[in-house]
């Protein structure tokens, strides 16, 4: 239940603090007063989306906060958790921040969360019932959420949608995968054709670079030997290098014993004469293996004329590259090839997940048809009196193909006259007859559920009278399984309830302020005959009223 709102600086709301009570709580007040602003900000609160306009004093956030009384809401308890929220035990503190700027923050026990967290607490806590959901009677998915929470589908409900997600997957990878086969085989000629060419060179890894050394020196040839001839001539030819080192060695042999580290120094000399004479033997061999080869030369620009060709078609720079792509093109082939065993076993699959998807369908189903004969004669039930007595009801279920929802459509069809045929509830219910039969399943709905706080906006507009007592008489037994918040003109159902709030305006000197009040005893009277006659002070106003309020 809400044990506390506090709203600042929000449209006509300089600042007030509610202190709602277990029960029935009554808003009542003027047309204009101020009820519908609390409303809008307590569901800005809930989540709704926010407009800076609403802002009082455009140099001061605006703040909406409500203390919660959550004993026994486990649910809430798991979504705290889950979202690493520290729980406050028996309390939940939602606050809702709204900037001159535009930015918005939300909080549940002072920890930021996202405007998604908020709206997914907030629907634990607060049950908001307006004029907009009484419209939502009329429309098929909230007929078939009703039910579900009547008949506790939740299970069933959290069991199909397991299989209807594993059964959508499994169709969606065979119909792609088939898509991409009927795609692959239109191409199969051209792949074919790709993977030829790319087969016939043959290609090794690396190749390309080694092709291109080759090509290198096979056509530098002559220079390359011009070059090796001259370093063998300084080294063991005319210059002969190595001869001089040779003789240095010799020469310093002879001193080594009389110099520091002598015999290092000849080992050292000695090791790079060795060294020079096999670079010699190196390059005297390299020389020899060199000759022209125009032949091998050909065949070289050949290969790397191809190798080219086929980088530019396919617009790489690498053999290697090209290697990745006759992998590839083969890679597909082999799967047009091996398509057709595939995909019969994705669509076996699929098949096998759609059967499961069905069987936990068909078991939804059937809760909804057994609870779809009891809610029409519970909801007939409960509608009588308050003012349709010829109502008839039906809850109709037809079968269609599988859905996020199920397998089935559900549709309300209403008589509200004698030898009216069935109809829809939006063809045939006036605006009150609407208000009447949400609030007829919003007693139900207490009844089976551990509802939340459940707010009534002028749910009673429309009706007077018997009906109205009757009305009043639901909402009161609704109060006795979850607190409800009524916002009404009518003196008969204010009367029921066990407090009674008064939402009233005041002018200061520069601005008009919305104000509330809890009403004691006596105003509470004076209330209840103002609403009667128009003035709280006529004494036949004020017998009518205490009557009531007995």
């Amino acid at each position: 239940m809400i044990e506390h709102l506090h709203i600042s600086n929000y449209a006509l709301i300089s600042e007030i603090d509610i202190d709602f009570h277990p029960g029935f709580n009554i808003i009542t007040g003027e047309t204009g007063a101020g009820k519908s602003i609390i409303l809008g900000a307590l569901g800005i609160l809930l989540g709704a989306r926010a407009d800076t306009r609403v802002i009082r004093d455009a140099s001061l956030k605006s703040v909406i906060e409500a203390q919660f009384r959550t004993d026994g809401f486990y649910r809430l308890s798991d979504i705290l958790l889950e979202n690493d929220i520290d729980a406050i035990p028996g309390v939940c503190i939602l606050r809702r921040e709204l900037s001159p700027s535009g930015r918005t923050r939300a909080f549940i026990n002072d920890t930021p969360v996202t405007l998604a967290l908020l709206r997914q607490v907030a629907m634990q806590l607060v049950d908001i019932h307006s004029q907009h959901q009484n419209l939502l009677l009329a429309e098929a998915d909230y007929q078939l959420s009703i039910l579900d929470s009547l008949a506790a589908n939740t299970d069933l409900r959290d069991a199909y949608s397991s299989k209807y997600l594993a059964y959508r997957h499994a169709a969606v990878a065979y119909v792609s995968a088939r898509n991409a086969v009927e795609k692959n085989r239109a191409d199969a000629e051209f792949i074919t054709y790709q993977l030829d060419q790319l087969r016939e060179l043959k290609l090794k890894p690396g190749e390309q670079a080694l092709l291109e050394q080759e090509r290198e020196v096979l056509a530098n040839v002559s220079d390359i030997k011009t070059h090796l001839s001259e370093a063998v001539g300084h080294l063991s030819g005319q210059a002969d290098a190595v001869a001089h080192v040779a003789n240095a060695v010799s020469e310093l042999r002879r001193v080594a014993a009389m110099l520091p580290d002598g015999e290092n120094l000849v080992a050292r000399l000695d090791s790079a004469r060795i060294e020079l004479a096999d670079i010699a033997e190196s390059l005297i061999d390299a020389d020899a293996s060199l000759g022209a080869d125009p032949a091998r030369l050909d065949a070289v620009d050949a290969r790397l004329s191809a190798i080219y060709s086929l980088e530019k078609k396919h617009r790489v720079d690498s053999s290697d590259q090209l290697i990745a792509i006759r992998d590839s093109l083969a890679a597909r082939l082999d799967t047009i090839e091996n398509a057709d065993s595939d995909l019969a076993e994705l669509q076996a699959k699929a098949k096998a997940a759609k059967r499961e998807a069905v069987k936990a369908a068909e078991a939804l189903s059937e809760s909804r048809r057994q609870q779809a004969e009891r809610l029409a004669g519970e909801l007939r039930d409960r509608a009588v009196p308050l003012g349709m007595k010829n109502l008839n009801c039906e809850i109709r279920i037809t079968p269609v193909k599988l859905s996020s929802s199920g397998a089935d459509e559900v549709e309300f069809l209403f008589a509200f006259n004698k030898n009216q045929p069935l109809m829809p509830l939006g063809q045939t219910a006036s605006g009150g007859e609407i208000s009447r039969l949400m609030l007829s399943v919003k007693s139900l709905i207490a009844e089976k559920m551990q509802l939340p706080t459940v707010i009534f906006d002028e749910v009673d507009t429309g009706v007077s009278g018997d009906v109205a007592v009757r009305m009043a008489s639901l909402m009161d037994a609704i109060a006795a399984r979850a607190q409800v918040i009524a916002i009404t003109h009518l003196p008969a159902v204010a009367a029921k309830g066990s407090v009674h709030f008064k939402v009233y305006k005041e002018d200061d000197d520069t601005s008009t302020h919305t104000h509330i009040r809890l009403l004691s005893p006596d105003e509470r009277v004076g209330e209840l005959a103002l609403m009667l006659s128009g003035t709280s002070s006529d004494p036949t106003a004020r017998a009518a009223a205490q009557a009531l309020l007995k």
